[in-house]
């Protein structure tokens, strides 16, 4: 895959999640209420679909650093090395997982 393919894919898959994040965590609406009461309610459920919701929220942002940190290294020439031995990260590893910092062995 080319330099400018892998830009390409990085830039995309980074404005999809930012896009996601930014659905999730959008403010929530006027009606909305969450308590933790004593009875499951609507407001339980609320406030359990919210702490779900900050968990996806907090994946998707670690996966954007890392797509962050794979322009970076592809901006330095450093794109397809690992970062913990330096060695080279299989094509095969970078087609599967193209912002992938390490090798296998590494991962």
């Amino acid at each position: 895959m080319s330099t400018d393919e892998v830009r390409s894919l990085l830039d995309e898959r980074r404005r999809t999640l930012t896009a996601e994040l930014e659905r999730l965590t959008a403010p929530p609406s006027d009606t909305a209420s969450v308590s933790f009461g004593k009875r499951v309610g609507d407001g339980t459920t609320e406030a359990v679909e919210r702490l779900a919701t900050t968990a996806t929220a907090r994946s998707i942002a670690a996966s954007i650093a890392e797509i962050d940190r794979a322009l970076h290294r592809l901006d330095a020439g450093e794109y397809g090395s690992c970062e913990v031995c330096g060695g080279v990260i299989p094509e095969a590893r970078l087609e599967a997982r193209p912002a992938a910092g390490t090798c296998v062995d590494c991962a």
